[in-house]
């Protein structure tokens, strides 16, 4: 099944019409033609299914016969995670956390940060790209870049489980425990940079009510981490 992507289409939309790009693959790349079916989601969990009618290369337009609720995730996991220097590491991770299951991303800014700039637009197509491969109906919530004390701040008063995974020596509770341990749908975890977070950056969150966490023995790359994050959570909640 090949799914598109409209983030206009609501419930009660009975057409839909694609751009240049979206109508050369469904000309050209698969070979489509009138009133041949197709699915469509809007990332906010209606999957559609619809018709085509007019069909040329540079526009499309199907008529929607079918619209579904897709259930979301059993929980609402949220990683705020520093972007890495190797700018397609960072992008195999929002791919991959996509297919497996997440529902906000938030790039962060931290004292160790050696990637100050993001691609906003690049990552979410991404996203949109993973979620369709993935045919899932629920696009990522991606928010700009956030200096990592505005995002405590932001977060403090944030109920449910909030974690940091960092790499210095003292006290932590694996992941997996921490999610077992609790019974709650909102899991909000910090993934550092390469440097990890600063001493300062532990300290405010602690005391910001996260409660420090280890994803294993191992030492992780960031964006490993974030995998196992997300792989983890999946595996507990659902």
């Amino acid at each position: 099944m090949q799914l598109f992507y409209q983030p206009e289409l609501d419930a009660n939309s009975t057409s839909v019409g694609f751009d240049k790009e979206e109508s050369r693959h469904i000309t050209r790349v698969l070979r489509k033609s009138t009133g041949d079916l197709i699915h469509i989601t809007n990332g906010k969990g209606l999957m559609f299914q619809g018709e085509l009618g007019l069909v040329e290369p540079k526009h499309c337009e199907a008529y929607i016969t079918k619209v579904e609720k897709l259930p979301a995730l059993p929980y609402r996991l949220h990683l705020a995670v520093a972007p890495t220097k190797s700018n397609d590491r960072f992008e195999w991770f929002l791919e991959k956390a996509t297919e497996i299951g997440i529902s906000r991303i938030t790039p962060l800014l931290c004292d160790h940060s050696e990637r100050k700039q993001i691609n906003w637009e690049r990552y979410h197509k991404i996203l949109v790209s993973a979620m369709k491969q993935s045919l899932q109906a629920h696009l990522p919530e991606l928010d700009e870049l956030t200096s990592f004390s505005n995002f405590i701040d932001e977060q403090a008063a944030l109920k449910g489980i909030k974690a940091i995974a960092h790499c210095e020596e003292s006290s932590k509770t694996p992941l997996k425990t921490l999610l077992g341990e609790q019974e709650s749908v909102d899991i909000l975890v910090l993934i550092g940079p390469e440097g990890d977070f600063s001493p300062a950056e532990i300290e405010k969150a602690v005391t910001a009510g996260f409660e420090a966490t280890s994803l294993g023995e191992q030492r992780l790359r960031t964006e490993t981490a974030a995998l196992v994050a997300c792989h983890t959570a999946a595996l507990v909640q659902s």
